[in-house]
């Protein structure tokens, strides 16, 4: 009896153990689902935290190719091809020294380029006969169309926009722009008087061929410094739209009533 009831109790104590370490697993189960549940309601919101909107000059979303057009003037400004670009920039450099420096006029290059050819040309399908050589084959030359009308499209638009421009400023409804156009008519009257129209282009020329480069190189060091002068250009700005631009309406307002 004593053996029977010792046997009886080891089962039992037996069975307790093997409840025991059932629950210690169901327990680890669920705690381990409930983690991974919980790391798995945690990723989808990854990726819904947005990065925060790096700050780009002229507020631009696209980049500096596609900003350009994304053509073959944008490959020449962005030195996609160095060969083109280099030929391009050297021709205007060769253009602006002949004019500007060594003093050429346009027509009397002109006349001088055509009077050479034209002479070369006709003396070449006279004489080919006496140096027995075949005599030049002249292209036809035909100017198509449709690039002209395009050309022609395209600078009515911007001029009609520019007229539209114009004739809201001049209708006194944006002040902003007033003194934005105001001024900058004042810098170009003033860089007028240090450089005539051919070297002010060629500037322009220029700037357009190494800026956009050099920035789109260099646009994550730039663009802080972008965003820094325009905080600093939106405060002042502001100061002055508060002293000055909010009461000239006011004032207007008053000299009517």
């Amino acid at each position: 009896m004593a053996d029977q009831s010792e046997s009886a109790g080891s089962t039992v104590e037996h069975e307790k153990s093997l409840m025991e370490k059932i629950s210690e697993k169901i327990h680890d189960h669920e705690s381990s689902s409930s983690s991974s549940s919980d790391s798995d309601n945690e990723k989808p919101e990854s990726p819904k935290s947005e990065k925060p909107k790096v700050f780009r000059i002229f507020g631009r979303e696209k980049p500096v190719h596609h900003v350009f057009g994304g053509g073959k003037p944008a490959d020449v400004f962005l030195w996609r091809n160095k060969k083109v670009s280099a030929g391009v920039l050297g021709g205007a450099t060769a253009v602006w020294v002949l004019f500007e420096l060594l003093e050429y006029h346009l027509l009397t290059l002109v006349g001088h380029i055509l009077i050479g050819t034209l002479a070369v040309l006709f003396l070449w399908s006279n004489a080919h006969s006496f140096i027995h050589k075949t005599p030049p084959r002249i292209p036809e030359v035909h100017l198509p169309e449709e690039p002209f009308l395009q050309v022609a499209s395209e600078l009515r638009l911007q001029i009609n926009w520019a007229f539209a421009v114009l004739h809201d400023i001049a209708s006194g409804r944006e002040l902003k722009k007033f003194l934005i156009v105001i001024a900058g008519l004042w810098v170009l009257s003033i860089v007028g008087t240090w450089c005539n129209f051919l070297t002010l282009f060629y500037i322009s020329f220029v700037l357009l061929h190494t800026v956009p480069v050099i920035y789109e190189k260099y646009e994550d060091k730039i663009d802080p410094f972008a965003e820094k002068a325009t905080i600093e250009f939106k405060k002042h700005y502001a100061v002055f739209d508060a002293k000055v631009l909010s009461k000239i309406p006011q004032g207007l307002k008053n000299k009517r009533s």
